[in-house]
């Protein structure tokens, strides 16, 4: 008589915390802070006040994008290893492009055409002196910000010609999608951790080196730039990628935040992406007990801030505001970033998502 020998079940790893609860988190509201310390920090510059407060180095607006792409990192890993190729990028073209193409537009035909008769009196001139409306928009639809000044404007502020010092950064936001859409399609990647773990150390060593790097790249400021951002993005993917072992724990929460905060403080020059995980791990922790408001949960509103809030600065600017001081400029341009951030979500973001949801 033969007999059938069952291959044990595989006994799933104890798990350190409870899992993120998708809805019953503030990540919205963390977001949103984060946008408005990176308005808070460019503000110092808008008013010509120079770079405002620095830790390490690095600036506020610096350290919220970080944090930024920690969150990103940790969600949309998780959207790449629950979904095929095809859904997954259908998702972030959606999330990334519909809002940022109509704050182009915004700022071609409304910001400029504003500034422009601020300056000179009319609009004569406007559809054809460089860089024209229409070019700024061409120029920059790939992400790659290439043209930052739109007509000659804005002018006779103390922060001239460009008038969105935010949109560089989702260049090589959509690089780190690209990045773990790649990963995707390597089977290793979702059976153990340590390929994601192991790109995360190579693009720390890789930010480390960057001095010695640069004269081989030519000095490429995109490969610098991406050199420093990625491993913040890839930080909060090894969190993902460790969360149905690690879960959030009310005790490694805080000690994440204080090793993030040593890191930083003692190691120089690459502190920061050395400490990406534990940054990504500790804003998750904060999501699980910092209270948001009910409207906040229901509306992202963190995008529309973020690509907005440069050009109101610039054009409140532009009608002299920078004279007001960077609080009270801070307190003007918050007011009127948030009604075109809330307009962004409500009319293109919230939609096209939802349409994106119904086409895959």
């Amino acid at each position: 008589m033969s007999t059938l020998t069952l291959k044990p079940k595989a006994v799933p790893a104890p798990q350190l915390g409870r899992a993120l609860d998708p809805r019953g988190n503030s990540l919205n509201l963390i977001r949103l802070v984060l946008a408005l310390a990176v308005l808070f920090a460019h503000s110092w510059h808008i008013v010509g006040a120079g770079n405002g407060p620095t830790f390490q180095g690095e600036n506020l607006g610096g350290w919220a994008v970080a944090g930024f792409f920690g969150i990103s990192g940790y969600l949309i890993t998780a959207s790449r290893f629950s979904n095929r190729i095809g859904p997954y990028l259908v998702h972030r073209v959606a999330r990334i492009f519909p809002a940022f193409i109509v704050c182009l537009v915004m700022m071609a035909f409304v910001f400029a055409p504003i500034a422009y008769v601020v300056q000179r009196g009319n609009l004569l001139g406007f559809m054809s002196t460089p860089t024209t409306p229409l070019n700024s928009i061409f120029a920059n639809l790939s992400l790659r910000i290439v043209s930052y000044d739109i007509a000659g404007t804005p002018a006779a502020v103390p922060y001239p010609g460009a008038w969105n010092g935010s949109l560089w950064t989702l260049y090589f936001e959509f690089m780190c999608y690209l990045l773990v859409a790649f990963l995707g399609f390597l089977p290793i990647v979702k059976k153990t951790p340590w390929p994601v773990i192991a790109a995360f150390g190579l693009s720390v060593v890789l930010w480390a080196n960057i001095g010695v790097l640069k004269p081989y790249m030519q000095s490429n400021l995109d490969f610098e730039l991406a050199a420093r951002l990625i491993p913040y993005f890839l930080g909060g993917a090894v969190v993902q990628v460790l969360s149905s072992r690690l879960g959030i724990h009310r005790v490694a929460g805080p000690v994440a935040v204080a090793v993030a905060a040593a890191l930083i403080l003692w190691v120089p020059g690459f502190g920061g992406q050395l400490a990406a995980p534990f940054i990504a791990y500790g804003l998750l922790w904060i999501s699980t007990w910092l209270p948001q408001p009910a409207v906040v949960a229901k509306n992202d509103v963190s995008y529309g801030a973020y690509i907005y809030a440069f050009p109101v600065q610039q054009l409140l600017a532009v009608f002299g505001a920078y004279h007001w001081g960077v609080w009270w400029f801070t307190i003007a341009a918050t007011l009127c970033t948030i009604p075109l951030a809330a307009a962004s979500w409500l009319f293109i973001e919230r939609p096209v998502m939802r349409r994106a949801k119904k086409s895959v």
